[in-house]
């Protein structure tokens, strides 16, 4: 059992849906072997479950300075430039998704109370964020002097005809590997650097800062504050660094509290 179980877990780097079905068959397989007789019941139950199949990538966590360069090389003078400035600066300063930023209207914006509202996407739960002065400014001018003229509703569309919403975020994360490429920003092997990548880096930043869980979770749009842990929490060494006992100081207080015994 223990080799059929390291098999599984060694084809984690696989899609998803194969590693998936892999464990199904195999499931059905020992199933049957059970039925007849030539295995023992519940092999099948003990299979790795497909939380521990799945292959994440860790995510860059980008620096401040990789993101003062990335946003640097970006021709804001530029139509596209101004569009695509705005939607990463929106990103890495806010932490909106990618489908939330492909959903953005202009109604969600209030100028006058500085906040942005919105439906999110993926939870379907509300979030209203501040609009930071350089968000702002940075949507004020691509919508003043970028943005084509048309009937969609959405803030950040397509500029080739017809001018409408994106159909999904290929398109932008392609964009922010070109920019980061003339940054000259590298990523290692695997790991993963789109625009989810810059939601991370904000969490990283806000926990080793000293932000409340809570406060980082409430930012992001989770639902539970075990989300941001279960899935930040690993990337923010630095914070964690910080808690971490030493350990001959540990070793020394444990001899002391047995001699004392």
């Amino acid at each position: 059992m223990r080799d059929v179980s390291g098999f599984l877990l060694r084809q984690r780097g696989l899609r998803g849906k194969t590693v998936a079905s892999m464990r199904s068959s195999l499931a059905d397989f020992l199933a049957f072997l059970a039925d007849a007789g030539r295995g023992p019941q519940g092999l099948a139950d003990r299979l790795p479950p497909h939380r521990h199949l799945r292959h994440e990538s860790e995510p860059h966590l980008w620096t401040a300075e990789e993101i003062r360069r990335l946003l640097a090389v970006i021709d804001r003078q530029s139509a596209t430039g101004k569009r695509d400035y705005a939607m990463i600066l929106m990103t890495a300063r806010l932490g909106l998704r990618i489908s939330d930023l492909r959903h953005l209207e202009l109604g969600d914006l209030d100028w006058r109370a500085k906040t942005l509202t919105i439906i999110q996407h993926k939870t379907g739960r509300p979030l209203s964020l501040p609009l930071l002065d350089d968000v702002g400014w940075a949507v004020i001018d691509y919508v003043r002097h970028g943005r084509p003229g048309t009937a969609c509703a959405k803030v950040f569309i397509k500029h080739r005809h017809p001018f409408g919403a994106f159909g999904g975020s290929s398109s932008v994360a392609t964009r922010l590997s070109r920019y980061a490429a003339r940054a000259g920003i590298g990523f290692p092997p695997g790991q993963a650097c789109g625009m989810h990548s810059l939601r991370g880096a904000l969490a990283v930043a806000m926990i080793g800062s000293g932000t409340p869980i809570p406060v980082v979770s409430a930012v992001l749009g989770h639902a539970s504050s075990d989300t941001t842990q279960a899935y930040y929490l690993r990337f923010g060494t630095e914070r964690l660094r910080c808690c971490a006992l030493d350990v001959e100081d540990v070793l020394s207080r444990a001899g002391a509290g047995e001699r004392g015994a």
